[in-house]
């Protein structure tokens, strides 16, 4: 597998078809929806909703190959073991209009198996947005690639089972591309002759009294992240704890953050740092006054200004802190997280991590990364072990975007290393850092 595979929206699937038969590959993506059933509900009553379009005619070759029933758009929805959601392909965007979204409706109410054609009805192939009502599907068979829209939320939370079937296209350059999890091997490797300090040196600002633990995450994670060389500068109250609760880590004042800049490799500024106006300036002041590669997360984030800085900088915010930044609602964050992504792109002009479901990495100029997450990490301060692990990334000299990416992957992995799949804390996906590393060496 490679470290990224390609996400295609409707414009490059439209391209990537074009030249070639349009039968010949209705006929492969049919044949390959009928498989798909054929394995997985053996005997099955099939009916196919169809549109008028090519997804259309998938979805009526499936139906023939399975002796099902085909079901045009706005028809009453006869009784069925399986349906074949086949009524928009990738070039659907807005809403539904009547009769499909009645369809639509009439398959959300079957409470039976769906198996949606490229991409579950109503879902924007190209950005994963849902204006309306839309398909929830059990299995989604997509052609040549994964399309856009079947990763990023809220669309990748209707597509179930994603399979992406072969039906003879040639690989095209794509504008979005997912991360797996062979970007571990864009990890350094230690050197031989290589010091605690050659080997990652991060200093994480914050640790505000009550908040201590989130500063805690982030050092720990840095740590078992691979770095070397770990400083924490906190509030001189919150000193006690956190020398109490790390071990490894050298603990500061926060006054003392320039003097312990200057043996880090990286900055992570935010985790439990707290809001108040000295932090803020303390954050902007390092930011400016450092070429220190720097993650700026939580804390860190209130009332945050762009800074002109040539260091690589990552902000990690989710969609309740980038709403503050870009003054919108959350909900409109979570219902848009790529267009999203690119407004804070344009205001900050740095790196954007945007954490959910799914997690999107985008930088100036460069293709944007998407990585899939898992409900396990939805838990209180594996947001701040993301941080550290970013932090730690940094401070080994990797790119902004690609340190952020592989932190994201890696992150996700170790939330799926795990033995259990309920009950995890921030500190268990800690714990399995250095195994999901192991894959790199």
């Amino acid at each position: 597998m490679a470290e990224f595979e390609p996400l295609y929206t409707a414009e490059e699937m439209k391209a990537a078809e074009a030249g070639h038969d349009v039968e010949a590959l209705m006929e492969r993506a049919g044949g390959a929806v009928a498989t798909t059933i054929e394995r997985d509900y053996p005997g099955a009553r099939v009916v196919a909703v169809c549109g008028k379009g090519a997804n259309g005619g998938d979805g009526r070759i499936a139906a023939q190959k399975l002796g099902g029933q085909v079901v045009e758009v706005g028809a009453e929805l006869p009784p069925a073991d399986v349906v074949i959601d086949a009524i928009f392909g990738t070039g659907f965007h807005g809403e539904p209009r009547e009769e499909a979204a009645r369809s639509i409706g009439a398959i959300r109410s079957a409470n039976v198996p769906v198996v949606a054609v490229d991409v579950p009805s109503g879902v924007n192939a190209s950005s994963g947005e849902v204006s309306g009502i839309c398909v929830d599907a059990t299995t989604t068979v997509t052609f040549h690639g994964e399309k856009v829209g079947l990763a990023v939320a809220p669309g990748s939370l209707h597509a179930g089972n994603i399979e992406v079937v072969d039906i003879g296209l040639e690989d095209a350059e794509t504008k979005h591309a997912l991360v797996t999890s062979e970007i571990v091997h864009r990890l350094p490797p230690r050197g031989r002759g290589g010091n605690k300090y050659r080997s990652g040196s991060v200093l994480v600002v914050g640790g505000a009294p009550g908040l201590t633990g989130a500063v805690c995450l982030s050092a720990e994670a840095a740590f078992r992240a691979d770095a070397g060389y770990v400083t924490v500068c906190a509030p001189r109250e919150s000193l006690p704890i956190v020398e109490m609760r790390l071990l490894e880590a050298v603990k500061r004042p926060l006054e003392e953050a320039f003097e312990a800049a200057e043996r880090a490799g990286a900055l992570a500024l935010g985790p439990g740092l707290g809001r108040g106006d000295e932090a803020r300036q303390l954050v902007r002041r390092l930011l400016e006054e450092t070429q220190l590669p720097a993650i700026v997360d939580a804390d860190g984030l209130f009332d945050f200004d762009p800074v002109d800085r040539e260091a690589p900088t990552v902000l990690t915010p989710h969609s309740g802190e980038l709403a503050r930044l870009l003054d919108v609602e959350a909900a409109w964050i979570d219902a848009h997280r790529l267009e999203a992504v690119q407004r804070a792109l344009e205001r900050f002009d740095c790196v954007v991590l945007l954490k959910g479901s799914d997690t999107i990495v985008a930088a100036p100029g460069a293709r944007t990364l998407i990585s899939t997450g898992t409900p396990r990490l939805a838990t209180a301060g594996t947001g701040d072990v993301l941080t550290g692990i970013v932090g730690a990334f940094l401070s080994k000299g990797m790119d902004g975007q690609i340190a952020a990416a592989t932190a994201a992957r890696v992150h996700a992995d170790a939330a799926l290393a795990s033995l259990h799949a309920r009950g995890l804390i921030a500190s268990d996906v800690i714990a399995q850092l250095p195994g999901v590393l192991d894959a790199a060496v």
